[in-house]
């Protein structure tokens, strides 16, 4: 799936939104909770090891709650386990950077395999997010795009995703030029959403689960 800058430059919300409507959407959101249904005894027995690991490693909450913006620019509370310390965000939102001192010991590797992403299960199900989509943003950071980057409200016309293009192509990004290439993912993907562009994902998903490509 290759992405150029005519990607970006060349999208109007008009044409987007007519591509998201054709009725795909409804079929996705049936297809993420059959996953959900199929995938739920093994992944429970992950989340339970998960969750023992993090408290025994360090006080406070074992799960981390934060506020994202998701499809239509709605917010929700997003749900991960804890990979950083407890007070990680003592001075505000911030992108995580390379060997942050805020990550824990097992925060590191359940970063490295995605497994802190498993609460979101749990969004998908309230209906909050789907399993593929583009990542859900803190909220002060999409405020702060939304005057800064061209076309970046247009990523918002979908659910956000569990995973998505822009992280099996990109991995985590920690900058505004970051980001202004992650979005020509998003957008690329809201343009070609199907069930095979998603099929393709998750293939992507499990080797990126695999080598913890882009991981931090």
């Amino acid at each position: 799936m290759s992405v150029t800058i005519s990607e970006l430059n060349n999208t109007n919300t008009q044409s987007l939104s007519n591509v998201v409507s054709k009725g795909y959407l409804s079929t996705k959101r049936t297809l993420d909770l059959v996953v959900i249904a199929a995938v739920l005894p093994f992944v429970a027995v992950i989340m339970a090891i998960t969750a023992v690991a993090i408290k025994l490693e360090s006080s406070g909450s074992v799960f981390f709650w934060q506020k994202r913006v998701g499809m239509d620019g709605k917010t929700f509370n997003m749900m991960k386990f804890r990979s950083m310390t407890s007070d990680s965000e003592a001075k505000g939102s911030q992108f995580a950077q390379s060997n942050d001192m805020r990550v824990t010991r097992i925060g590191k590797f359940i970063r490295k395999f995605r497994i802190d992403e498993l609460p979101q299960l749990w969004n998908v199900v309230k209906g909050d997010m789907s399993i593929i989509g583009p990542r859900p943003e803190q909220e002060s950071f999409v405020n702060e795009f939304n005057q800064t980057i061209p076309n970046y409200r247009m990523r918002h016309l979908v659910r956000p995703g569990i995973t998505g293009l822009a992280q099996t192509e990109q991995g985590y990004v920690a900058d505004a030029n970051g980001t202004v290439t992650k979005l020509k993912y998003d957008l690329y993907y809201i343009k070609n959403i199907s069930f095979m562009t998603d099929f393709q994902i998750s293939l992507k998903t499990i080797y990126t689960i695999l080598t913890g490509f882009g991981a931090r």
